[in-house]
């Protein structure tokens, strides 16, 4: 076994070496080791994120509708406070990091194709991203009534977001304009409502739900009615992260080429 397994040595070394003969590649400025720091910031805490949104919803959301109220004061207050923190900065990390090296090293040299100075085309493209989120917000709003139907909801917010990659593949969409930009200028832009989500509805109901929850097992206060419908909008915002998630990725892929390819 052992003598099989030296025999694919010089193989893989071989498939490891550069053109130069070496097989490992130092930064050779601080440019590359500043963009390898981007890279792996942003790759680390997108895992950190998007897994605890998929634990969330397949593990937590299941596993609290069996606990009854007592039990439910033990686990919320010391479970959720953790997870929580680690999930919102996570996305927050993820998100900032990955629009930096999108602003610096992608859409930079794809601005001046469509007429606009970085900065510029970076502008038009969140105030796209903004208006769509305020309507995907103001949907989320009620949980209750017709929007308090999933499906409806997901059916309504799907067309916003398609609308608003249909406006950006157009906005930036010139012929000389690359892959990577269009690919992640849709696939950021779910990245983003995806934050604002965690920040805007999510963290904002889950604090004062874990506070309520911890001080009703602690000194029997009476959990406000109000908590129910905040529960429900988190809990509708949380799933629609959930599905957002999975085009978010995919365009995120695409940005290499190997499935939609929407530039040159």
């Amino acid at each position: 076994m052992l003598t099989e397994f030296l025999t694919y040595i010089p193989t893989v070394l071989g498939m490891l070496q550069g053109q130069d003969g070496s097989l490992l590649h130092a930064p050779t400025s601080m440019t590359d080791v500043f963009k390898i720091f981007l890279r792996w910031s942003h790759f680390v805490a997108g895992i950190t994120w998007i897994g605890l949104l998929y634990f969330f919803n397949l593990v937590n959301v299941p596993l609290m509708k069996k606990l009854d109220a007592p039990t439910k004061g033990k686990v919320i207050p010391e479970l959720m406070p953790r997870a929580l923190w680690w999930f919102r900065w996570g996305a927050v990390v993820t998100v900032l990091v990955g629009l930096t090296y999108f602003a610096m090293y992608i859409l930079a040299s794809d601005a001046k194709n469509i007429g606009f100075s970085t900065w510029g085309a970076l502008g038009k493209w969140l105030v796209i991203v903004l208006v769509s989120y305020a309507i995907i917000y103001a949907l989320l709003q009620p949980a209750s009534g017709a929007l308090n139907n999933g499906y409806l909801l997901a059916a309504l917010i799907g067309i916003v977001v398609i609308a608003m990659a249909a406006v950006i593949l157009y906005t930036l969409g010139e012929p000389d304009v690359s892959n990577k930009t269009l690919s992640i200028g849709v696939g950021g832009a779910l990245g983003i409502i995806m934050l604002l989500n965690v920040w805007g509805i999510i963290w904002r109901a889950q604090k004062k739900i874990i506070a309520w929850t911890k001080d009703n097992a602690e000194n029997g206060t009476p959990i406000p009615p109000e908590s129910a419908k905040l529960a429900r909008r988190a809990f509708l915002a949380s799933r629609t992260n959930a599905w957002l998630s999975l085009p978010m990725l995919f365009f995120m892929a695409t940005s290499h080429g190997d499935y939609i390819i929407f530039g040159k």
